[in-house]
């Protein structure tokens, strides 16, 4: 069957598949059903078995990041309950871990898939360090890549390796597979010292800077991904006209690629039957030792922000101005 009379698929039932996903998305429904059946044998090992957070778009209303399933959720949905401090209360994620599960979702209108950095089985363990690449606003793709250079840079002057991606947005995730031994505190703090080794490669390109007001129209190596932080998958779709697509691509290939490049209908063609993502992905490694111990001299971005904020806030009410945005 075809049509908004809806489908089945893997006993999933379809619904209002030829509606528009979004104003202005140039995608229905059903392409984004069927972008997620055809790429599904690379995608789910990149959520299966992580606490899943996923951006839905409901007719009508604005896009929502949705974390605890709904109580409608079918049985079939593998869940897991995560303590979340910051709300004081325990969330049931969803693990995408099936093909009917990734095809429910995709009903459900989700659009984005953001899995924890840790699995469900080892929560306080992230298995990878992110840097995430985020050029300023109103710059080009291509700063972001020479940025992701100097991070390619900084991870080989150390014995490291790793695989690099679109977002699928305007920037680039660089992942980096860490062995089953180091501590997420020393994971975060090896990311602040790679950032910072790249800042300094070229402090004109890349910086560091928690605060937008101090990046001055540079490239923010951002990386805060730690501990239970969430990434855009790989191979995940983004809410964007044409749905963009994070894509990961050799590094060779990096300095041509353009992230308009990778939609939904597009990336099934330019994947065939690879699956660059794990192909590409070097082996875990213990992290250095000098890494970690300087990253631990490096205060943590955000707090140091939130200091920085305050302290900023401050002193403009003295002098009677605004304190400057964040």
């Amino acid at each position: 069957m075809s049509g908004d009379k809806g489908e089945t698929r893997d006993g999933v039932g379809l619904t209002n598949l030829d509606q528009e996903l979004f104003d202005g998305a140039g995608a229905t429904k059903r392409d984004l059903v069927d972008y997620l059946d055809a790429v599904a044998d690379r995608f789910l090992p990149v959520l299966s078995g992580r606490p899943l957070s996923v951006v839905r778009v409901l007719r009508g209303q604005d896009a929502f990041m949705q974390k605890n399933v709904p109580k409608y959720t079918p049985s079939f949905v593998r869940t897991v309950p995560v303590w979340a401090e910051s709300s004081k209360r325990e969330i049931s994620y969803a693990l995408c871990d099936d093909r009917r599960t990734l095809l429910w979702f995709g009903n459900q209108r989700a659009i984005e898939y953001h899995p924890t950095l840790a699995t469900a089985a080892r929560p306080g363990r992230p298995t990878h360090l992110v840097l995430d690449i985020d050029p300023p606003e109103g710059g080009d793709f291509a700063v972001a890549v020479r940025a992701a250079h100097l991070v390619r840079r900084a991870l080989e002057d150390c014995g490291l390796a790793g695989v690099v991606k679109t977002s699928g947005a305007k920037g680039l995730h660089i992942f980096v597979p860490v062995t089953e031994e180091e501590s997420a505190d020393d994971m975060a703090a090896a990311m602040r010292a790679l950032a910072a080794r790249a800042e300094r490669l070229d402090p004109e390109l890349a910086t560091t800077a928690f605060i937008r007001d101090d990046r001055h129209g540079r490239v923010f190596l951002d990386s805060t991904r730690a501990h239970g932080a969430t990434v855009a998958a790989a191979y995940s779709p983004r809410r964007r006209p044409g749905l963009p697509v994070s894509f990961p691509l050799p590094w060779s290939d990096l300095d041509d690629a353009r992230p308009g490049d990778f939609t939904i209908t597009t990336a099934p063609a330019l994947l065939g039957g690879r699956d660059p993502w794990a192909d590409l992905m070097p082996r875990p490694v213990a992290l250095p030792g000098d890494l970690v111990a300087e990253g631990h001299t490096i205060p943590v971005a955000r707090v140091q922000a939130m200091h920085e904020g305050k302290r900023r806030k401050r002193a403009a009410e003295r002098a009677g101005g605004d304190a400057p945005a964040k």
